[in-house]
């Protein structure tokens, strides 16, 4: 049985602080970088810059998380000539769940979870709409 003193018996933090957002977003993309779906669409077709892209990132979960509002980017447009379809959502919700519940427990941690299912739910369906319109005449 673990100690009181063990990881697995201690509580896990909430996402307070930048620092939370850093530690998120470096787990989220190692796990990506080693995902056999997800590692070869961000390596060999969309050639991430991973030193320029992380901190992106933070600025990114930052604005959803806290609401800084430093990032300024629009992250649709980079994603839709990307060959990604349901299957790739899910992975990526997979990974970024675990991520988050690896390392912290919270309000503030189910809300990243709740954001991020609404961002992938979001760009699966403009994704699928823009590369297959829907007729309905």
């Amino acid at each position: 049985m673990p100690s009181p003193t063990t990881p697995a018996a201690a509580a896990l933090p909430d996402i307070t602080t930048e620092a939370d957002i850093q530690k998120l977003v470096d787990t989220f993309y190692d796990k990506v970088n080693q995902d056999e779906l997800l590692g070869p669409v961000f390596n060999q077709i969309a050639q991430v810059h991973w030193a320029k892209h992380l901190p992106t990132m933070y600025d990114f979960w930052s604005s959803v998380l806290f609401g800084t509002m430093r990032y300024k980017g629009r992250p649709f447009p980079k994603h839709l000539p990307l060959p990604i379809e349901g299957e790739h959502f899910r992975r990526w919700l997979q990974l970024f769940y675990a991520t988050v519940q690896e390392n912290f427990a919270g309000p503030k941690a189910e809300e990243a979870k709740a954001k991020a299912l609404n961002i992938a739910s979001m760009f699966e369906y403009k994704m699928k709409t823009a590369n297959s319109p829907l007729s309905i005449l």
